[in-house]
């Protein structure tokens, strides 16, 4: 499958704006580094996406426009029908700019401030920053720890559970029966759900995604998404949800059309989302394929020069996200070699509540892939053989 598409060319994507390469100086203080940071990937979309696109803007008008058309709304329940033999209700379907502009509505409509947001740890930082930016508790639970869960959902203050399924670090699939429990444990302390499955699209082969439609009950709650993570075109914005309860979705749609006036959608998005979700599969799993094989490549390259660490690739995703702590590395220093030395940007895991791993992404041609956890290899033998790293 594979060989019908070009994976390793590289696009230069140097001067188009992209935060992951133009904007690496902003997080890492110097210009110019080889990055493997932001979460999106270098390849070009689905050539059926660009078809889509180019036929699009052909059309010259780009008026106001509407998402809840049937073209769409069929997309989106096609897409769940084949890719995951889930019947979805798509009059519960909701639209937003971003998966975060989302969570922030569900945030504000069903918790105060100060109330308790329980989360796995490590976790995203976009999550951490919402939270925060709303003035809620975070509250952190260890990945598969579920006495903790349990202790932090019971408490009184706790309104809402951000699920992220697949898990964002880590690459966790969790599965039916662990979401069937988390399902339960909410509606029992009346803890609202709100489930993140932008990685979803990208399980990998021997897991399985089980959307929260799939185990909600009766509990609050609502699962956010977009197609742009797998299809690569989040700068085109645009993501959708479903919720559960016919008054939270009638407040959720008030507040996009009225109070953040978003009632018009960005017309390239939806064409996007209709055409991946139609045609895109072929691509879809192609780039997986691929994805699967630089980690691959990673788990080569760690076993035989760091076998200490035991790294095995995500059960979802392009993220690799390593544990550094049996090397006995510290991060300011491992961080100052790669920056200083191998001019390369790696996410450091502290950045997700997590010191000592780090996340460095692969959705990128196997040549800089190579490149990457290279240059890994030698910043961690540097910085253990020597306190300086020289």
């Amino acid at each position: 499958m594979t060989e019908l598409y070009d994976f390793d060319t590289a696009i230069d994507r140097r001067g188009t704006w992209c935060i992951q390469w133009d904007g690496v100086a902003d997080r890492f203080g110097v210009d110019g580094l080889l990055p493997f940071t932001i979460s999106d990937m270098d390849f070009a979309t689905a050539p059926e996406v660009l078809a889509a696109l180019r036929d699009r803007l052909d059309h010259g008008v780009f008026g106001y426009t509407t998402w809840q058309q049937d073209d769409f709304r069929s997309a989106v329940a096609h897409w769940y029908a084949t890719r995951y033999g889930t019947e979805i209700d798509t009059g519960q379907l909701v639209y937003g700019p971003s998966v975060l502009n989302q969570l922030s509505q569900l945030l504000q409509m069903w918790t105060g401030q100060g109330d308790g947001v329980v989360v796995h740890t490590p976790t995203y930082d976009g999550f951490r920053k919402a939270i925060a930016g709303l003035g809620r508790e975070l509250r952190g639970v260890p990945v598969g720890d579920e006495e903790s869960l349990v202790r932090e959902l019971a408490r009184p203050d706790a309104k809402v559970l951000v699920l992220c399924s697949p898990h964002n670090p880590t690459g966790r699939v969790w599965t039916a029966a662990e979401l069937t429990r988390m399902a339960e444990l909410a509606e029992r302390y009346g803890v609202a759900v709100v489930s993140d499955e932008i990685h979803a699209d990208f399980v990998h082969e021997g897991y399985v995604h089980v959307p929260w439609t799939r185990v909600a009950g009766e509990g609050r709650w609502a699962l956010i998404t977009s197609g742009s993570k797998a299809f690569n075109f989040p700068a085109l914005t645009g993501s959708y949800g479903l919720i559960g309860d016919p008054a939270d979705r009638a407040e959720f749609l008030r507040r996009m059309e009225t109070a953040e006036g978003l009632a018009s959608p960005a017309v390239l998005s939806l064409t996007a989302h209709i055409a991946a979700y139609r045609e895109g599969g072929p691509w879809l799993d192609a780039v997986r394929a691929y994805v699967a094989g630089n980690l691959g490549h990673v788990a080569e390259r760690l076993s035989a020069d760091l076998p200490e660490l035991g790294w095995e690739p995500p059960q979802a995703g392009y993220l690799a996200w390593i544990d550094l702590r049996a090397a006995g590395v510290d991060d300011a220093e491992l961080q100052r070699v790669l920056v200083e030395r191998e001019r390369v940007a790696i996410m450091g895991g502290a950045v997700y509540g997590a010191p000592g791993f780090v996340r460095l992404n692969v959705g990128c041609p196997r040549g800089k892939v190579e490149r990457g956890v290279e240059a890994l290899i030698r910043a961690v033998k540097a910085v253990t053989s020597s306190p300086s790293g020289v």
